[in-house]
């Protein structure tokens, strides 16, 4: 345990209200939102709190109106918070620190407002950002929502045909970028595929704002581009900041695209009042965080989390959040998180599982984190990933502080179900996500919509109407909205995920349905396996896949990354992870093949990328995902797998 520790200790929870709390949403919704929204400032109060024939399934919070920006930001300075910190900069990547008061980030907004007003922009137009982790990304963010522009942020250094897709899908006005992004080891140009990206779009927006970082200088297109610095001077010069405009309770407040999407992306769509509402209510309840506290999401601006819990979430509720441009390790080690955690008095922390997971790798005997005073920590969250009982229990074991994973989509903004630790913990075994969060009615469906009995594995689906804050739609794309989520169990939003509930009521989610495969007939979870290989005290991190079989139709394949420092032989860990399955799982699992590599290939947002190393296994015709952290890794796995005797297919072109 790291020193300086004087704290609870982590099984003396406080008695829940969770029980009572969630009964009261279950049985009067209306009520129970009506009294969370009395924690926003409306303009308008609204006319209806839910109106079931408004949108697919019914609207929240019909004729209100109110503004996320004045929520977020004016009302705090109203109230005398305007000298607390809003935003801690924190940049390892370019060894720059800065502290934003409430009043400093409120003048910074209304001159970007100023700023995006001189570009033309009106309430209802789209703007794009493809901005790194700088103060700057966020002030645009909040300057969109402050004059009821809509934004859609896409994650910096994205690939150009992919940031071409969603200029055309939400046809922006002005797209606001940085000359580039600063990783550990090398600096990317963002400014050269905003370009390429122009180059390709059907779309063409009037202006591009461009923020020029002195890590690398982008030229700028005369007509077309302007220099972000020159512009905000001038409007502050001139003072011409913007006040808050009114903006319906139903508008939206961004389009946020999902990851690995082919053909016309999948634009998500986030509503105004019900956002703000959930999110309120998610800070103290679920995360047990009060106003003036650091909270701090370890992830980035380009995803959800970033989205809801770097940005709207803490701002709304009046906390200080942490803006962090680096790495769980090697910015400059597996110490870097519990640095940030130290200097600044972070009470939460929210990282994804595999970040986690690398700084067990790297600093397993937790000594990095013994050398920080990290007593100001009362809890770490987990989402993104599955959370493996072993690396909680890790962490658990380490920290000190309760660990909770919980489970929520793009498509929810926010948490589906979670250990509340505001409203009192509960006693949620290792390996669940907890218990559904007031207003989602979860149950696990057969292939026939079919509600199962505890401990059976099936689909995992929202009894419709969702809660607040949920996605309403799909950005002009209504139809492809309830294509996707609607039809397969009528009655019920599919969340593609795959998982079980114990007699308790806790949600364990083993994965997605695709990760559910069919061993000569027998439905089995990848998940599941993975559980075991996590168990294995030389294992850092796994992955689990099917790979197709002549007889038994699929089989698993399992991916280990070993702890650093191992000193025994691959083959005998190995054979012992097999073992270790037919022993826990059973010999129906027929798993056979373990397979050692370096690392795994993950996405930017930390997810390990299952389906395409099933494609290259399968022998099957495959393509480079455009969100990839390092391109290298897949490589890796097709060496791996041939050197085992698989068939491999070329990646396309």
């Amino acid at each position: 345990m790291s020193k300086n520790r004087a704290r609870t200790s982590i099984d003396a929870a406080a008695p829940s209200t969770y029980r009572e709390i969630y009964a009261r949403a279950d049985a009067d919704p209306e009520g129970f939102w009506r009294a969370a929204a009395k924690s926003i400032e409306w303009i308008a109060e609204p006319r209806d709190i839910f109106e079931p024939s408004r949108g697919v399934y019914g609207r929240w919070f019909v004729g209100g109106l109110c503004n996320v920006c004045y929520n977020a930001v004016d009302r705090h300075v109203s109230a005398g918070r305007g000298t607390q910190a809003a935003i801690l900069y924190d940049s390892p990547v370019t060894g720059t620190k800065r502290t934003i008061t409430y009043s400093e980030l409120l003048a910074e907004v209304r001159t970007i407002g100023a700023m995006l007003r001189d570009l033309g922009v009106e309430k209802g137009d789209r703007v794009v950002i493809y901005m790194p982790m700088v103060p700057e990304a966020v002030f645009a963010m909040l300057a969109c929502a402050r004059i009821g522009a809509v934004h859609s942020v896409v994650f910096g250094g994205f690939a150009a045909a992919e940031l071409a897709s969603r200029i055309d899908d939400a046809k922006p006005k002005v797209v606001l970028s940085a000359s580039c992004g600063v990783e550990p080891a090398r600096v990317v140009p963002y400014k050269p595929l905003l370009d390429q990206a122009l180059a390709l779009s059907a779309h063409k927006p009037e202006a591009c704002v461009i923020l020029q970082r002195p890590q690398w200088e982008a030229e700028l297109q005369p007509g077309r581009d302007r220099d972000w610095a020159a512009m905000r001077d001038r409007a502050a010069a001139g003072g011409r900041g913007v006040d808050c405009a009114p903006v319906g309770a139903t508008d939206p407040l961004y389009i946020l695209y999902t990851s690995g999407t082919t053909g016309k992306p999948k634009g998500v769509v986030r509503d105004t009042a019900g956002y703000m509402v959930a999110l309120h209510w998610s800070m103290e309840a679920l995360y047990g965080v009060k106003p003036g506290e650091v909270y701090w999401s370890a992830s980035d601006i380009g995803w959800v989390v970033g989205h809801s819990y770097i940005v709207y979430a803490p701002l709304i509720t009046g906390c200080t959040t942490v803006l962090y441009e680096g790495k769980p390790v090697g910015t400059p080690d597996a110490g870097a998180f519990w640095r940030v955690v130290a200097e600044y008095g972070v009470v939460a922390l929210f990282t994804a599982p595999t970040a986690l997971r690398a700084i067990k790798k790297e600093d397993p005997e937790g000594r990095l984190m013994s050398a920080h005073d990290i007593s100001s920590l009362r809890t770490l969250f987990l989402a993104g990933e599955r959370a493996d009982p072993d690396t909680v229990r890790w962490a658990q074991a380490k920290l000190g502080v309760p660990v909770v994973d919980h489970w929520w989509q793009t498509e929810t903004g926010w948490a589906i179900a979670g250990n509340p630790v505001g409203l009192g913990r509960l006693p949620v075994p290792a390996g669940s996500t907890g218990v559904p969060m007031p207003g989602y009615r979860v149950d696990i469906l057969d292939e026939a919509g079919h509600v199962v009995e505890a401990n059976r594995m099936g689909a995992v689906a929202i009894r419709l109407p969702m809660p607040p804050g949920c996605l309403p739609t799909l950005w002009e794309q209504k139809e492809r909205f309830v294509e996707t989520y609607l039809t397969e169990f009528p009655g019920y939003y599919k969340t593609a995920d795959a998982g079980f509930r114990d007699p308790d009521g806790n949600l364990f989610i083993m994965g997605r349905t695709d990760d559910i495969i069919n061993v000569a007939g027998h439905r089995l979870s990848t998940g599941g396996m993975e559980e075991v290989l996590a168990s294995h005290p030389d294992v850092a991190e796994c992955a689990v896949i099917g790979v197709h079989d002549e007889i038994k139709g699929e089989v698993p394949c399992g991916f280990v990354v070993l702890k650093a420092g191992v000193a025994r032989g691959p083959d005998e860990i190995e054979r012992e992870i097999v073992a270790m399955v037919r022993e826990r799982v059973g010999p129906v699992a027929a798993f056979r093949l373990a397979i050692t590599v370096s690392r795994l290939p993950k996405t930017r947002s930390g997810k390990i990328l299952r389906g395409t190393m099933k494609k290259i296994a399968d022998g099957e015709a495959w393509a480079m995902p455009a969100t990839i952290d390092d391109p290298g890794t897949l490589g890796e796995i097709a060496d791996a797998l041939k050197t085992r005797g698989f068939a491999l297919t070329a990646p396309a072109a």
